[in-house]
């Protein structure tokens, strides 16, 4: 499979438009922990060589390539924290941490390639590229800076939170996780309203949970005192 290129972005600069950035986010999955966006400006004159989706790339050349974005490149990082998610949904938490990145970028650009099929909500052009990772040199460096970045917040976080496996795992819903739930309950890094740790909320915090009143029971309770009477 072919790396991403730097194609459009080069076609951009022959028509005056700088800076351009690529911004993506990591993170959307997990059980736990936020998720992170991250915008990145590539120096066209510099531009590491070996960027690539995050997926594709082991973690050791991750953080190789992380440490070269940052030293030639232009970035920023925002976070949607667990409690952002459980209020907005996780792709409203995900657009709202990536617009926040690309307004965090030292010059503002004049336009952003993003991953994905939303535009952001920013002062400036937007193109969402579907597949983008692949595609977006400048998109693919922001992917790295988002991976590496989250990867070892969880890693910090599991000092705080032992017995989870944060460091191996990163909140995603793997058996050692579900079962790390099950036992020890949810933490407050968790996201709340997802289903694994809505369950671990009923048997370890039930004061947490939200019960609706049954109307279907109300209403038979109402019929029963009417026939009473």
């Amino acid at each position: 499979m072919a790396p991403p290129g730097f194609r459009r972005e080069r076609a951009l600069i022959k028509r005056g438009i700088w800076p351009v950035a690529g911004c993506d986010e990591a993170g959307r999955g997990p059980l736990a922990g936020p998720v992170v966006a991250a915008a990145v400006v590539l120096d066209p004159k510099r531009i590491p060589k070996g960027i690539d989706d995050s997926k594709r790339l082991t973690p050791e050349r991750r953080e190789e390539l992380f440490e070269e974005i940052c030293a030639t490149a232009s970035f920023a990082v925002a976070f949607g924290p667990p409690a952002r998610i459980d209020r907005d949904n996780i792709l409203r938490a995900s657009l709202w941490a990536l617009a926040r990145a690309v307004h965090a970028l030292p010059e503002m650009p004049r336009h952003v390639f993003v991953d994905g099929r939303d535009r952001l909500d920013i002062a400036c052009d937007c193109e969402a590229v579907i597949g983008g990772d692949g595609l977006v040199v400048s998109i693919a460096a922001a992917s790295i800076i988002a991976k590496v970045t989250r990867d070892r917040l969880m890693c910090a976080l599991a000092q705080d939170c032992p017995g989870y496996g944060f460091e191996s795992h990163k909140g995603y819903s793997v058996p050692e996780h579900l079962e790390a739930l099950d036992r020890l309950g949810p933490t407050a890094h968790h996201r709340s309203l997802y289903a694994p740790v809505i369950a671990a909320r009923e048997k370890h915090q039930p004061w947490t949970i939200k019960r609706e009143p049954d109307l279907f029971a109300e209403a038979e309770a109402d019929g029963e005192i009417s026939a009473a009477i």
